[in-house]
């Protein structure tokens, strides 16, 4: 499977999660955000730098995750109705968090909260299959003016 990463370049020459908290995990726990497609890695990108604009060069990661990997999926009816909208992250962080902890899965699967009928793949960092995990590609990205950015 490949997944999808668009980055500063400066970060694009390996796989790294700071552990910062993010919708789907708490401080500390260390995992790498991904989409299905190169297009909404691009929106994901654009609305968590809510227009801190394009002085930057970006690449976009190609990430290799084996087919065989198994995968735990959260369901749009899996969450209250509002799950993406403000900044009260709780039960997506609780939801991701109680993932992580349990190390069941290498990949999370999660509903865009850009496009909910679009996914994104959360990878765990600390789960035994991540050895397995590589960047495959790093192709350079910019952002097309038209879109303000």
């Amino acid at each position: 499977m490949e997944l999808f990463r668009i980055t500063l370049t400066v970060y694009a020459d390996k796989l790294y999660a700071p552990g910062f908290p993010g919708r789907w995990n708490l401080e500390g726990e260390e995992v790498i955000y991904t989409s299905s497609s190169r297009s909404l890695a691009c929106l994901e990108n654009m609305v968590h730098r809510k227009g801190h604009g394009n002085n930057s060069k970006y690449s976009t990661m190609v990430i290799y995750v084996p087919d065989t990997s198994f995968v735990t999926q959260v369901n749009l009816s899996d969450l209250p109705p509002d799950w993406n909208q403000g900044s009260d992250l709780g039960v997506c962080q609780s939801i991701g968090s109680e993932w992580f902890c349990k190390k069941d899965s290498l990949l999370l699967r999660v509903p865009s909260a850009v496009v909910p009928d679009e996914y994104n793949f959360v990878i765990h960092t600390r789960h035994p299959e991540f050895t397995e995990v590589s960047t495959i590609n790093v192709l350079p990205f910019s952002f097309d003016k038209r879109l303000g950015y």
